[in-house]
C-alpha cells in the first residue's frame, strides 16, 4: 500500500521540498499549514489542509480518520517573529498538539525538525548530540522545550526521531540570505561580521529531505541527529567562490564584531531588523556540528558542499528575483524586511 506522510508547515520552504521529495518516492502527501500553498507544481498533487497548529481542535480534526503512516513536524515560528508568546505558542504548544494527534492516530513514526540553535554559541567543536545545550533567544529555547515534549510522548509509546539541521538552503530559499544575494546581484559590498575567516557549516535542503526519510524509516527510534554539510569552508572562501561564480564586482566587507553585535542587538530590541541574536552571535565564530552519528546510524550522506549550496541558491534567486521583490514576509520562502539595514545598504 502507498504510505501516507503528513507534513506540518507543509507550504513553507522545507515543506514544499519535502513534498516534492516524497512524491517522487511515491508517497501520498498531506500538507498541514495555516498559509496557502503557493508552489504551483504541487497543486492537485498533494492534499492541503488549512490548519493552525496552535488550535488543538483544528489539529485533531485535520488528522481526523485519515490513515497517516508518518508525520514530519516542520512547522515553526521563526526568530523573526520576535515575541516570545508567538514563538512558544507555535513551537511548544503547536508541537504538543501535533504529538498528541499523532499518538491518537497511531502513526508509525514522527520526525521532529529541531535546530542547532540548541547549542548556542559553540563552546567546543564539532558540536555533538550529547553536548549540553545553551539555546539562544526565544526560538532556541522553544525548540529545547519542544524536544522535551518529544521525549515525553516517546514514553507514551510514540516513535520519534529528532533532526537538528544547520541553516539549510536551496532553490526558493530567501529569508536572511537575500541581503547577501541582492548585494552580489547589484555588485555591492557583502557585509559580514568579523574577517570571515571562521568555518561555518551549511546544509542543502535536499539533504534535509534525505535524512528526514531515513529517520522515518530507520529501525531506530528515540534518536537525535545533527545534520550538516560534510564539506565547508570559511565565509571568505565560500562567499568568495559565490561572488566569482556570479561574476559580480562585490567585495566582502568585514565589520567589527562587537560594535556590530551591539548595533544589531539594539535594532532587534526595537524590531527594526529581522537579524536576531542567533544570527549575529554565531555568524562570526566557528560553527559546525558532527554528523558522525547520522552517518553511522541512519546512513546519512550529504551531497553538496557549502560552495555548491550557495551557488545553487543564488542562481535560483538571480533567475527569479523579479517575481518576489517588493513583497516581504516572515518565512524562508519570502524576502524579509531589513528596514534600516536596507537603507544603510543603499549608501554603500
Amino acid at each position: 500500500m502507498t504510505p501516507t506522510v503528513l507534513i506540518t508547515g507543509g507550504t513553507g520552504f522545507l515543506g514544499v521540498h519535502l513534498a516534492r521529495f516524497f512524491l517522487k518516492k511515491k508517497y501520498k502527501v498531506i500538507l498541514l499549514d495555516a498559509a496557502p500553498l503557493t508552489a504551483a507544481d504541487l497543486q492537485k498533487k498533494v492534499e492541503v489542509i488549512n490548519c493552525d497548529i496552535t488550535d488543538q481542535k483544528q489539529v485533531v480534526n485535520a488528522f481526523g480518520n485519515k490513515k497517516i503512516d508518518y508525520v514530519v513536524h516542520a512547522a515553526a515560528a521563526l526568530p523573526i517573529q520576535h515575541t516570545k508568546k508567538k514563538i512558544f505558542d507555535v513551537n511548544v504548544g503547536g508541537t504538543k498538539n501535533v504529538l498528541e494527534a499523532s499518538l491518537e492516530a497511531k502513526v508509525k513514526r514522527v520526525v521532529f525538525i529541531s535546530t542547532t540553535a540548541m547549542y548556542g554559541v559553540p563552546r567546543h567543536l564539532p558540536e555533538k548530540e550529547t553536548d549540553p545545550i545553551y539555546p539562544i533567544g526565544h526560538y532556541g529555547e522553544s525548540k529545547a522545550e519542544a524536544e522535551k515534549l518529544c521525549r515525553k510522548y516517546e514514553k507514551k509509546g510514540l516513535q520519534i526521531n529528532i533532526i537538528r539541521p544547520k541553516s539549510f538552503l536551496g532553490p526558493e530559499r530567501l529569508g536572511v540570505f537575500t541581503i547577501w544575494f541582492e548585494a552580489i546581484y547589484n555588485n555591492k559590498p557583502v557585509l559580514i561580521l568579523g574577517k570571515g575567516n571562521n568555518l561555518y557549516q551549511l546544509l542543502e535542503v535536499q539533504d534535509v529531505c534525505q535524512i528526514v526519510e531515513k529517520a522515518l524509516l530507520s529501525k531506530k527510534s528515540g534518536g537525535t541527529f545533527n545534520a550538516g554539510a560534510k564539506e565547508f569552508g570559511t565565509w571568505q572562501s565560500d562567499l568568495g567562490a559565490l561572488i566569482k561564480h556570479a561574476r559580480s564586482k562585490s567585495k566582502i566587507l568585514g565589520l567589527p564584531v562587537l560594535p556590530s553585535q551591539l548595533a544589531l542587538s539594539i535594532l532587534e530590541f526595537f524590531n527594526l531588523s529581522p537579524i536576531v541574536a542567533w544570527h549575529y552571535k554565531t555568524f562570526p565564530v566557528n560553527s559546525y556540528v558532527s554528523i558522525e552519528k547520522a552517518q553511522k546510524e541512519l546512513g546519512f550522506r550529504p551531497t553538496k558542499s557549502n560552495k555548491e549550496i550557495l551557488i545553487e541558491s543564488y542562481d535560483w534567486y538571480a533567475k527569479h528575483r523579479k517575481e518576489f521583490l517588493g513583497h516581504t514576509g516572515k518565512t524562508h520562502r519570502t524576502i524579509w524586511n531589513f528596514k534600516l539595514l536596507d537603507i544603510i545598504n543603499k549608501f554603500l
